[in-house]
């Protein structure tokens, strides 16, 4: 089996009963922009992502994830994974295509997660009024908000972990990278990717006994001060943080997580973490008695709800310790 049949995140879409509001966050103060409406749905991307969009928000009754999208690296390998999911027993089938990309197969994760493979997507086609000498960059840079540079990862809370980190390694080829295990052996945390990134997917446990829920969509904003920035743009127009800034020790990654006014968890995430090039990886291993430093490296700590709340939101049970 290739290890190179899924390439990358390519979008998400996320639910929100107040879409206007939602909108509003992502492009005001993440500096985000529009690219397309369409019924109940706006399409959006940050300022070097060269897809049509990475973030669809579309209005519901309830905040969540209505999806995410993986591009497989080429035609072939996209109907090389169909027949794989198809087996497995997870896939829903095929749909015509959306705005930004084309024919797409649709699948559930175990936990029920919904997702979709692709491979032709629509590149930004930058209007005359946007372009930039900068030749590697698909846009100038917004002069709005702290704008942040390139959609990086989604985490997803799971009832069972390791058997949604066994699905998502055998059916569409994501390397484990880190990982928590408690002392009885549970496996609360999985972080993968299928490229030098180190996660595109985070695998959480949910222990609210929910299944499907969405805990965060994080966008890549660059460099510490630039969090600095956001934190401070965010704290003046009254959007809760919930916790940092501050810096993780999986990943390595400098963070802040904030609530969207539908209800969603976005992570500003950046520093680049750190980028795994070597092809013989051994993933690392966080244990019980390693879980403060493996959480916030330093920075204050995350409150109780980073680890109960999730979209759709549903009542909490005490977590696990």
């Amino acid at each position: 089996m290739s290890n190179f049949d899924v390439a990358q995140l390519a979008h998400v879409e996320l639910y929100s009963p107040k879409p206007e509001e939602t909108l509003k966050f992502f492009t005001d103060f993440l500096g985000l922009q529009v690219t397309e409406r369409e019924g109940q749905s706006v399409y959006l991307r940050a300022f070097e992502d060269f897809y049509h969009h990475t973030l669809k928000i579309t209005e519901a009754k309830e905040a969540g994830m209505g999806h995410a999208a993986w591009r497989s690296s080429s035609k072939d390998a996209l109907y090389k994974k169909v027949d794989s999911l198809e087996k497995s027993g997870y896939g829903k089938g095929w749909i015509e295509g959306d705005i930004g990309h084309g024919q797409a197969y649709q699948f559930l994760t175990p936990d029920g997660h919904h997702m979709e493979m692709l491979w032709d997507v629509d590149y930004f086609q930058t209007p005359e009024e946007l372009k930039t000498k900068l030749k590697s960059r698909p846009q100038k840079k917004p002069n709005i908000g702290v704008p942040a540079r390139r959609l990086d990862h989604i985490n997803i809370m799971c009832d069972d972990v390791t058997q949604n980190k066994h699905f998502m390694a055998d059916e569409l080829d994501f390397k484990l990278r880190e990982n928590i295990i408690m002392n009885d052996g549970l496996e609360m945390g999985a972080w993968m990717s299928v490229s030098p990134l180190v996660h595109e997917i985070a695998l959480m446990k949910d222990q609210s006994g929910a299944k499907g829920r969405f805990h965060h969509v994080a966008y890549w904003y660059g460099y510490p001060q630039h969090l600095m920035d956001v934190a401070d743009l965010l704290v003046e127009n009254d959007i809760k943080i919930e916790a940092g800034p501050g810096k993780h020790g999986v990943s390595q990654a400098y963070f802040m997580y904030v609530f969207e006014p539908g209800g969603n968890r976005v992570e500003l995430f950046g520093d680049a973490g750190y980028l795994i090039l070597d092809p013989d990886w051994k993933p690392v291993t966080w244990y019980e008695d390693e879980l403060d430093e493996a959480i916030v490296w330093y920075g204050d700590s995350i409150p109780q709800e980073y680890f109960l709340y999730g979209t759709p939101h549903k009542p909490s049970r005490e977590p696990v310790n």
